[in-house]
């Protein structure tokens, strides 16, 4: 049987802390449900960890690199409003696609804001820079203020949360996919109004 390397069960541990904290929240996440949930004994788990708070630490940069990721696969040659709308579209797509994805992320930021402050404010200021620095990539027919580039920045984090929290709330994926159409035309209008370009018909 072949050696799981220790990158791999870290992970593991990663992923499996993810489910737990989106069931029990951070409180009930203790180390021995994340290793049960990883399939794993507890000895290797803190193998792996020194402690809850180091696994934590690695389980907010998966969440930071998961929308990393994602806000930076788009198409490079969008337009500037083009390019706005893949961002709101690939955020919507990060929380639909996994719902304790989406939980356990809500509630990762929220704990984090009780109790480490700036912490709390690390995956949501680095998916927000990501945005930027996409949005600024963008090919345009006039220079776009900073102001502009933060705004729209801003809206888009603000839809994808209200899209997040719904999600979360009802779990209804049907009505979701629905509502992720609504949430872009509402992008649209705001960028009409904003960049005077012309709304994408739905």
């Amino acid at each position: 049987m072949p050696r799981i390397s220790a990158a791999q069960r870290r992970s593991d541990f990663i992923n499996a802390a993810v489910e737990v904290i989106a069931i029990h929240g951070i409180d009930g996440a203790t180390t021995r449900r994340i290793a049960e949930q990883a399939q794993a004994n507890l000895a290797l788990l803190h193998y792996c960890y020194n402690s809850k708070e180091d696994l934590f630490a690695d389980v907010y940069e998966f969440v930071s690199g998961r929308f990393r990721d994602v806000l930076q696969a788009g198409d490079p040659h969008a337009d500037l409003a083009d390019t706005a709308r893949q961002l709101l579209r690939a955020g919507m797509k990060c929380y639909l696609e996994s719902p304790s994805f989406t939980a356990a992320t809500l509630e990762l930021i929220s704990w984090a804001r009780r109790q480490h402050g700036e912490r709390g404010k690390a995956v949501y200021d680095q998916a927000l820079e990501t945005m930027r620095t996409v949005l600024r990539g963008a090919p345009t027919d006039h220079p776009v203020e900073p102001e502009t580039i933060d705004q729209i920045a801003y809206v888009i984090a603000t839809l994808a949360d209200g899209f997040a929290i719904n999600w979360y709330t009802y779990g209804d994926r049907s009505a979701a996919t629905e509502q992720m159409e609504i949430t872009v035309s509402v992008l649209d209008s705001w960028l009409a109004a904003r960049l005077g370009s012309t709304p994408v018909a739905p």
